[in-house]
């Protein structure tokens, strides 16, 4: 991961006269998500680097640990060994960028990558009452230490979207600060919940104050809301990352989250944060991809890549 965000004083006057020209975000999105995609062997180092971005992900109500388990061998080996070695590249030890999973499960993820010698790979957890943070601050706080004490090394909190709609931005900040010293030396990513903060407005207030509270990653979405990522939301969080960076020189990273289930998504994901912010951005230690199938279909372009044809069910086991 980049150097933490230790944050900034809350200064209200960083999302005083905000405005959002929507009409030209959605043009500038709308060239990003029609442009031909790259081809040939450009698209296989491309989706090589989206693989080592992806939080693979489960969060489902009937995980077990046998699910966990599938989900860090394939953390560990997310491309056939076979497909790795005729791409013949340098660094073959490729993995995902981590593994995402509820605080009951982080136990369960630290046994398993130990059987496959995957402990490089972080354990990310959501926490803070995910996905409504409807539960009191104290409980939300706990929850971050319990999967903090578990062997958590990032923890992905909701913000408090009732503060959000109402204005209360301080009340925002606050917890976002709270929940940062909970993580301890772990990792915070804040999840904006976009799809129900109502305005592209509110949206760029949520990323500065989150980012101004000591969040290392701002996300677009839980995975659970009616809209998760999409290509105008981003836009406007990573111009909020280019403006706290531009006033503090601090580095925040983003993770798009639900939705994104094609390899040529991820590209054009990948495309935006190199155009925007750079190339140091599309690295995993500023830039992650919440999902939980994207990797098949990026296997299975892979596959296609090396052999001219496509792999049928059977020969790229998921985990």
């Amino acid at each position: 991961m980049a150097a933490r965000n230790p944050g900034v004083e809350y200064d209200e006057s960083w999302i005083q006269n905000i405005y959002i020209n929507l009409p030209a975000v959605k043009r500038r999105a709308e060239t990003l998500g029609t442009r031909r995609t790259v081809k040939k062997q450009w698209q296989a180092a491309w989706l090589l680097r989206a693989v080592t971005c992806i939080d693979l992900t489960t969060l489902a109500g009937d995980d077990t640990p046998s699910n966990v388990e599938r989900l860090c061998y394939k953390a560990k080996h997310p491309i056939r060994g076979d497909l790795v070695k005729a791409l013949d590249i340098k660094d073959k030890d490729i993995t995902t960028g981590a593994v995402c999973v509820y605080p009951s499960r982080v136990a369960d993820c630290v046994k398993a990558l130990k059987a496959c010698n995957g402990t490089n790979i972080p354990i990310a957890s959501v926490a803070t009452g995910f996905p409504t943070g409807q539960t009191p601050l104290k409980t939300r706080l706990d929850e971050i230490k319990q999967a903090v004490s578990s062997g958590a090394r990032e923890i992905d909190i909701v913000i408090n979207r009732t503060y959000a709609l109402t204005g209360d931005w301080k009340g925002v900040y606050n917890e976002v600060r709270l929940m940062r010293e909970a993580c301890g030396e772990a990792h915070l990513k804040t999840i904006l919940a976009t799809g129900e903060l109502g305005s592209m407005v509110n949206v760029y207030k949520a990323s500065m104050v989150c980012m101004m509270a000591g969040a290392d990653f701002i996300k677009t979405s839980t995975g659970k809301e009616g809209v998760n990522a999409i290509l105008p939301v981003g836009l406007v969080m990573v111009r909020a990352i280019r403006e706290y960076h531009h006033r503090t020189a601090h580095k925040v990273g983003f993770k798009p989250a639900g939705g994104i289930r094609s390899a040529k998504d991820a590209c054009t994901w990948l495309s935006m944060m190199k155009e925007e912010l750079g190339d140091e951005w599309t690295k995993p230690n500023l830039f992650r991809i919440g999902a939980s199938s994207l990797l098949g279909d990026i296997e299975r372009q892979i596959f296609h890549y090396v052999t001219g044809r496509y792999a049928a069910a059977h020969e790229l086991p998921m985990a």
